[in-house]
């Protein structure tokens, strides 16, 4: 159990999943948590079923209006944000580079990066303000390694390390850590965009031969929210059960 008592977390794609699991031990930890979701029925449901100390927002990160309206929504709820657990991402198609639908490809880039990126933004003013902050970003092994027919998904996760390792430095004079794990595959509804071999591809990389569970990488990433993690930034943790060991 951390403590996150008097603390407010944002938490992106926070109504199933790893995010959901964050969600769930940050309330246990006393935590006031946003869900963020662009699903907002199944937010509310997720929020109804954690408790008093969450609460749900509908809202799509790729597009920054709709971001700056949950934040103000958010801070309706609390002075600032403490904590930010960026969880929101989507998988898409799997085929070939040659063949990959040139807007999906775009569509996935604005979720996995652009949204990090404005979701970020968005709670850094309320994080500076208060000298005090932490940032997880949720990226994957396939940012590190790249996975075959899954460009636009391994391209935009890449991003999302590199955006992590930089913004960790502009506010590394802060108490505001800014980090990024990297989760092999894990039974999400996110299996549901992807075609078997492809599943069965990545379970064949992992060398503990078996896909991640929601808890153990919830385990990890709230550790990486609290206070305790006072030094590290701009790092890449990894989750990916011995297939990247860097």
């Amino acid at each position: 159990m951390r403590d996150f008592e008097n603390q407010t977390a944002i938490v992106t794609g926070g109504a199933q999943g790893i995010g959901q699991a964050v969600a769930a031990r940050l309330v246990a930890g006393g935590a006031t948590v946003a869900i963020w979701d662009r699903d907002g029925a199944l937010a509310e449901q997720t929020a109804q079923a954690l408790g008093h100390g969450a609460f749900a927002c509908e809202v799509d990160i790729a597009n920054w209006n709709s971001v700056e309206t949950a934040m103000s929504t958010t801070l309706m709820h609390a002075k600032g944000v403490d904590v930010l657990v960026n969880s929101a991402g989507v998988a898409g198609t799997n085929a070939p580079l040659a063949d990959y639908p040139v807007d999906e490809f775009r569509a996935i880039t604005e979720i996995n990066l652009l949204g990090t990126f404005h979701v970020n933004r968005a709670v850094i003013p309320s994080m500076t303000a208060a000298k005090y902050g932490r940032i997880v970003n949720i990226a994957s092994v396939a940012g590190k390694e790249g996975n075959p027919n899954a460009s636009a998904y391994s391209a935009s996760k890449a991003g999302v390390i590199g955006l992590t390792k930089s913004l960790g430095k502009e506010l590394a004079h802060l108490d505001i850590a800014v980090n990024c794990v990297t989760p092999a595959a894990a039974r999400t509804r996110i299996f549901d965009q992807m075609k078997q071999e492809h599943i069965d591809y990545m379970l064949s990389k992992i060398p503990r031969g078996r896909f991640l569970e929601l808890d153990e990488a919830a385990a990890m990433i709230v550790w990486l929210c609290t206070r305790e993690n006072s030094f590290t930034t701009g790092a890449v943790f990894d989750l990916s059960g011995g297939r990247a060991t860097y």
